[in-house]
């Protein structure tokens, strides 16, 4: 094989039962990429993993694999009691807990195991419906999971394998006390499997892995080089004013199949997204209070190139499976290096090529130092001509919700309040 990032070991090499090897057949993969080639073995010999590796290497199939192969050769028994789960698979995000569902209907399409999701933001009684049903792998997100467990919509005391992915997430976004509060009613760590993924392992997900796991194998991928190998970095170092007209120069130049452009606050994004939009590019826009259903059909859009590039906080950092993006654009520099990591690893997956182009303006210069370091090289300089610094079309106006004054009546009047708040 000459690709590096496939292997030349095939699927078909691990004695899996014949309807889980068929829902890999159906996914299109034959060949192992390193992440699977090295976690398998492992995990098909029942012992825990803990592993390393970038986002967009296929962990999520290496665990899929694993789970349902586990499930599969330790049949449910005739008492075995239908809200008692057999395996749960825990995400730090609801958009990558929607992806690895997507991904388990696939593979485990012919193994007839019944698959639940638990995420917050929307279906709260469509998806407490189906637990109540019974499924034998619940796929979600902490808060979810935890409010339909305390309700007694499931048991925790029957859990075959745990699974736990983007472990270093789950701590950045304040979720670790949840997982605990989980994995402490689980059985325990030597009588149930336990799979977790991460971007890095740190020393408080290590620990977390020594407290919860039964002597976890730790396999890294490529972890002398933290960044893929096919994103081409570059940095400009604009003036805070000149960031704006920088992006709609450099967009006016590039060849945009699919472009993400992260920012730091949602007021930025909102900006951002205007100008864009003022200046004839469609854009979406993803920040932390979007409803989900809303989130959903912009992904779809963005996903399916009837929208070209989206401007998103760093919720959408992690977890979106989006095949085709050629630009990651630091519009503000992220104040913490793993989250750079995160940021440009949405573009070069699977082996394609990509840039991720980051402003290192005056307000966030300092976070410099810190990611080059953490990367363990030099990001390449680009300079800014006053070619691709365009004069910017005014941006397009976001329309707010007036906010509801006390005793008031809450109508369009609020759009002069605005103005007057704004002048």
């Amino acid at each position: 094989m000459t690709d590096k990032h496939i292997t030349d070991i095939t699927f078909k090499s691990f004695e899996l039962p014949a309807e889980l090897q068929q829902g890999i057949e159906d996914t299109g993969f034959s060949y192992c990429t390193p992440i699977q080639a090295e976690t398998l073995p492992v995990a098909l010999a029942g012992k825990d993993v803990s592993g390393q590796a970038q986002t967009g290497t296929g962990k999520t199939a290496a665990f899929l694999i694993a789970t349902f192969a586990h499930l599969l050769g330790k049949p449910a028994t005739s008492g075995h009691s239908p809200r008692s789960l057999r395996a749960i698979i825990l995400a730090p995000t609801r958009e990558l807990a929607l992806q690895i569902h997507r991904d388990a209907e696939k593979i485990g399409a012919h193994t007839g195991l019944k698959l639940g999701l638990a995420y917050g933001g929307t279906g709260y009684e469509s998806q407490r419906r189906t637990l109540e049903e019974g499924v034998d792998v619940l796929i979600g997100t902490p808060g979810r999971i935890i409010d339909y467990f305390k309700q007694g919509v499931f048991k925790l005391n029957d859990i075959h394998v745990m699974v736990l992915d983007e472990a270093d997430r789950m701590f950045d976004l304040g979720f670790i006390k949840d997982i605990r509060y989980l994995l402490r009613r689980m059985p325990k760590p030597e009588l149930r499997q336990s799979l977790l993924f991460s971007a890095t392992l740190s020393h408080r997900v290590a620990e977390l892995a020594y407290e919860h796991m039964n002597n976890p194998q730790a396999i890294k991928i490529e972890s002398e080089k933290i960044t893929a190998d096919k994103v081409t970095e570059v940095v400009y170092y604009p003036a805070k004013e000149e960031k704006i007209p920088l992006l709609l120069g450099l967009l006016n130049t590039w060849d945009v199949k699919c472009a993400l452009v992260f920012v730091n606050t949602k007021r930025v994004a909102e900006r951002v997204a205007a100008y864009l939009g003022g200046n004839g590019y469609e854009t979406a826009l993803l920040t932390g209070d979007v409803p989900q259903k809303k989130r959903q059909s912009l992904l779809q859009r963005f996903t399916d190139g009837e929208l070209k590039i989206m401007v998103a906080t760093d919720v959408a950092a992690r977890g979106l499976h989006i095949p085709d993006v050629s630009h990651v654009v630091n519009f503000d520099l992220p104040q913490d290096a793993e989250d750079y990591v995160h940021r440009i690893g949405r573009t070069a997956r699977a082996g394609a090529t990509g840039d991720a182009i980051s402003f290192a303006c005056d307000e966030y210069v300092f976070s410099m130092p810190e990611i080059e370091d953490y990367i363990g090289h030099k990001i390449m300089v680009q300079q800014i001509s006053a070619e691709i610094l365009p004069k910017p079309q005014p941006p397009l106006k976001i329309e707010r919700k007036p906010r509801r004054q006390g005793g008031g009546r809450g109508g369009r009047s609020g759009n002069s309040s605005q103005r007057h708040r704004s002048g």
